[in-house]
């Protein structure tokens, strides 16, 4: 991320519709948003997570690309993938997730990726059931929103099968 991303950053983080599938369920502000951007070192090994600006052919940005939980020990990571929604059923969500498997693979050398999908996504359940993730659990009332508690899908890829 680099400074230039900082109002993306804060659109994204303070989308309360978003916090269903992420950790967050504050609004940041833009000072903590810039000390986050400014803290981060661009080192996978150092940061244990790398977060991507997702871009179109224009080079207009339209969502971000997250890799996050990153276990160096355990060769594996967590992925995290949001669109605007002005840009979503385009097929940037699915070139995203090809280009986060292809680094996890190529440069830092994984052995596996997984995703946690609220169970009500079916949209993200389906974006990484095409690219060869798969259901390996669930996870009861793991999502806590406003509705109440959620379950969960544990999604996994192996990617050196």
């Amino acid at each position: 991320m680099e400074p230039e991303d900082l109002e993306l950053l804060y659109t994204i983080e303070n989308d309360t519709q978003l916090w269903c599938v992420g950790t967050a369920n504050v609004p940041y502000s833009r000072f903590a948003l810039r000390q986050f951007i400014e803290q981060q070192t661009g080192d996978i090994y150092t940061d244990k997570q790398v977060r991507l600006i997702a871009e179109n052919a224009e080079g207009e940005v339209v969502g971000m690309a997250d890799l996050i939980g990153f276990s160096p020990a355990h060769m594996r990571a967590e992925v995290g993938i949001i669109i605007l929604s002005r840009h979503q059923g385009k097929g940037y969500a699915t070139a995203a997730l090809c280009q986060l498997e292809h680094y996890a693979r190529t440069f830092l050398r994984l052995h596996q990726l997984y995703a946690i999908v609220a169970k009500t996504n079916s949209s993200s359940e389906r974006l990484f059931s095409r690219r060869g993730f798969s259901v390996s659990g669930t996870l009861s009332h793991w999502l806590c929103l406003a509705d109440g508690f959620h379950d969960a899908l544990l999604m996994q890829k192996i990617l050196d099968e």
